[in-house]
């Protein structure tokens, strides 16, 4: 090729890598002559020149899950922008199966890997190799000694059940997982307590309810036991955008309206979530901008030769967007 366009191997290397220092008439006669020879880089052979493989893993607790699954797109979006390609791992939320994931990445079927952390914990941390390009996702592991990107579970939290309360809420319940230590779950309750105490609310352990799992069925379980225990809720705030439907499920089937005697908020903004009856206001917290982030960090390191001195922790931004279950705009 570079015999072709009658410049340098090197020449020709820098224009196929975009490199600004290339006069455009000389970028232009390569490009002329790449045209004219049909020439493509062969990115096999780039990728096992250098150690590569070109892809990246990204192990998810389910992949059948509306969060995980658009966690996966925006992730597939912001590598394929910069030339990588996805392996998608399904760890069914085990720590031996997160293990197997590291395992696997450590073992150069990967050259980095994204991980949402469901099993793992902190006191696992130290099994994060730092020659290992990592980044973990979620609210299990944080303070390295990998990057880190999670969810401002706290303070997007205490804004939904803020807003319940200036919807005139005064009974309050949470649904969410088993509460045992820094979690989603555990950070969401912190969240939902601040804003009770700010409106001067009493903090009754009755109305936080624990379910086994984060599924449609187990929320819409939990809504039923809520109506005929007794517990009188006028507001409802749900972990996740998919408990928060089975909430809405189980609220009908005991002949509950919505909003007009319960309000309903969730947590993710899937897609979904809009199209219900009613419609379900939630927590967005900016997906697409942790996928771009968390991939953006992992390609750094997988380009860095030595770890890098310190490690990024990076909190995404929220909006709440406001629809039918809490009474519209």
């Amino acid at each position: 090729m570079a015999k072709a366009a009658g410049v340098s191997a090197m020449t020709v290397s820098n224009v196929i890598n975009g490199h600004p220092n290339v006069r455009r008439t000389t970028r232009e006669k390569v490009l002329e002559a790449m045209a004219r020879l049909d020439y493509r880089v062969n990115v096999a052979a780039r990728n096992l020149r250098k150690g590569r493989t070109g892809t990246i893993g990204l192990a998810v607790p389910e992949v059948n899950s509306p969060y995980y699954s658009r966690l996966a797109a925006g992730v597939i979006a912001a590598a394929a922008r910069r030339g990588l390609r996805v392996g998608i791992e399904q760890t069914g939320a085990t720590r031996e199966s997160e293990l197997d994931a590291l395992s696997l990445s450590r073992n150069r079927l990967y050259d980095g890997l994204l991980l949402s952390a469901v099993g793992l914990g902190q006191t696992d941390a130290e099994r994060l190799a730092p020659d290992q390009p990592v980044v973990v996702l979620g609210d299990r592991i944080t303070g390295g000694p990998v990057d880190h990107v999670g969810m401002p579970n706290l303070e997007a939290s205490r804004a939904a059940v803020t807003h319940l309360v200036e919807r005139g809420c005064r009974r309050i319940a949470l649904v969410c997982g088993a509460v045992d230590e820094v979690d989603t779950s555990s950070l969401r309750l912190a969240g939902y307590r601040q804003a009770l105490t700010d409106a001067g609310l009493p903090h009754d352990p009755e109305l936080v309810r624990e379910v086994s799992r984060f599924t449609l069925a187990e929320g819409a379980r939990c809504a039923r036991d809520m109506v005929t225990s007794g517990l009188d809720p006028d507001g409802v705030f749900c972990v996740t955008d998919t408990l928060a439907t089975g909430v809405l499920r189980g609220l009908a089937d005991t002949g509950v309206p919505v909003p007009g005697r319960v309000k309903v908020i969730g947590f993710d903004n899937i897609a979904e979530s809009a199209y219900l009856v009613p419609s379900l206001s939630s927590v967005d917290p900016d997906h697409d901008a942790m996928a771009e982030h968390a991939v953006a960090l992992l390609a750094a390191r997988i380009d860095q030769d030595e770890p890098p001195p310190r490690y990024e922790e990076f909190v995404s931004g929220f909006t709440l967007v406001i629809r039918e279950s809490t009474g519209g705009p």
